[in-house]
């Protein structure tokens, strides 16, 4: 009987590979740090390689649509895929002061060990201007769908 496929195997790989990308986009982390990067992708075109975005090597030929869709941020948080593999995936953005929010779409790696938003979203979750005064903010993040 090995090597033998049977309905019933078919069925737990199936499973398997349905739990593993519920999994990864199940990901999230709390408490993390996120400071402000000049990224600005308005004044920049949301051109990848102007502002040398990392992820720029593998998303820069995408469409306008689908580079503009999102705020943009560097990642390197303690939770989640690293280098490529984290490269246009999207993340939800919660203040934990204010409870404000952003979806971002990641296009950077960084090294502080959470995000680098571009400081147009900085701005925008920062609705208290405490994260200005302390020069960063402290942030929950989920990876969700980008709808694309």
């Amino acid at each position: 009987m090995a090597g033998k496929i049977t309905a019933s195997s078919v069925l737990f790989v199936s499973i398997m590979i349905c739990g593993l990308v519920g999994s990864a986009l199940g990901q999230s982390a709390t408490n993390v740090r996120a400071t402000y990067h000049l990224y600005n992708p308005q004044q920049n075109n949301y051109d990848l390689r102007a502002v040398s975005a990392y992820c720029a090597t593998w998303d820069a030929d995408k469409s306008l649509e689908w580079r503009s869709k999102y705020g943009w941020t560097a990642f390197c948080g303690p939770v989640g895929p690293t280098g490529q593999a984290a490269c246009g995936r999207c993340l939800l953005v919660t203040n934990t002061r204010t409870g404000a929010q952003a979806t971002v779409r990641i296009v950077d790696q960084c090294s502080n060990g959470g995000l680098d938003l571009d400081v147009n979203v900085f701005n925008q979750i920062d609705t208290d201007g405490v994260g200005y005064q302390q020069g960063h903010l402290i942030v929950n993040y989920d990876f969700v769908d980008c709808g694309d």
